[in-house]
């Protein structure tokens, strides 16, 4: 034989999908079957709690940023704060904490520490959040059990 029979022959060696198909029995058939749909189904399940996780995480990251930027405001507020009552204090200002500058700070730091306690709560909401359950029915995943 030739090197050119050779390599048609192994070409006509390859089987098919379809040859592959027609060779199984239909158990073999429907085993194969059930097999590709439990690991695509395996499949879409770890895909969509990797997805959800990484979601969380930027939701996570982002809204402790924002608490970061808003705890820096906070700070500076108190420097103000401080630094305009030390001010009145030397200029011999009396009832510092009724003049509408002091409390105006005051308020200012009272809006802050509510929207720092909203966003903890929405820090807490996120972290709580569970990944979509797509097998309501099936046996839970082997991954699931080990948690």
């Amino acid at each position: 034989m030739t090197d050119q029979e050779k390599s048609q022959n192994q070409v006509s060696d390859v089987e098919t999908p379809e040859e592959v198909q027609a060779k199984l029995q239909p158990e073999q058939h429907d085993r194969f079957k059930e097999t590709t749909e439990k690991i695509w189904g395996s499949t879409k399940h770890v895909w969509s709690t990797a997805t959800f996780k990484a979601n969380q995480y930027k939701k996570l990251v982002q809204k402790k940023i924002d608490q970061s930027a808003l705890h820096k405001k906070i700070h500076a507020a108190h420097a103000d704060l401080g630094k305009l009552i030390d001010d009145l204090r030397e200029a011999g200002a009396k009832n510092i904490l009724n003049l509408s500058e002091v409390r105006e700070i005051l308020t200012r730091i009272d809006e802050l520490k509510a929207e720092a306690v909203a966003i903890e709560e929405e820090v807490e909401q996120i972290r709580a959040e569970e990944p979509p359950q797509e097998h309501a029915g099936e046996e839970p995943q082997e991954e699931e059990k080990t948690q």
